[in-house]
């Protein structure tokens, strides 16, 4: 009767470490502005406060050019990123609910979504190949390829563009 007992009350363990992971605060992602607030106070719409919050929106992997890149940055659903370098310590930081809604906008105009997924054009040489990923789709562009809609959501990323410094 007592191990009865104790596998009835694993369902209930489990639920409770579940629903009670919730509201953990998730170890990689970096602190909010201010000293660790949330982001509740600047006027940030209800999507940041989604479960899907650490998932990630967008992608950014730069290679080649002269001094042989290879970075790749990622931002997540709720503005947090991570800039990760070869040769480098991982950075991370926050965008401001304005610059994430930018890249939103940037990454959902229909006219990103005719940007072609692979270059037609030769490459240039020593020029950065752009790998960007954006939920289930995946755009290839060198330097002398970046349609307008391409270059809008290159001008919205963290830290000025893609990661292209060694």
């Amino acid at each position: 009767m007592r191990r009865r007992r104790v596998w009835g009350a694993v369902p209930g363990v489990v639920a409770a470490l579940v629903l009670g992971a919730g509201g953990c605060a998730d170890a990689d992602a970096p602190p909010a502005p201010g000293g660790g607030k949330s982001g509740a106070s600047t006027g940030a719409s209800t999507e940041t406060a989604e479960p899907r919050s650490g998932a990630v929106l967008v992608e950014v992997a730069v290679s080649g050019g002269f001094a042989g890149v290879d970075n790749r940055l990622t931002v997540r659903e709720d503005g947090s990123w991570t800039l990760r370098s070869r040769n480098k310590e991982p950075r991370t930081g926050r965008m401001d609910a304005e610059g994430l809604a930018a890249l939103r906008a940037a990454l959902e105009d229909p006219a990103y979504a005719r940007v072609p997924e692979r270059p037609s054009g030769r490459p240039v040489a020593d020029g950065f190949q752009y790998t960007v990923t954006h939920h289930d789709r995946t755009v290839v562009a060198g330097d002398g390829e970046r349609p307008a809609a391409l270059q809008r959501v290159f001008d919205a990323l963290p830290e000025g563009g893609p990661p292209t410094s060694p």
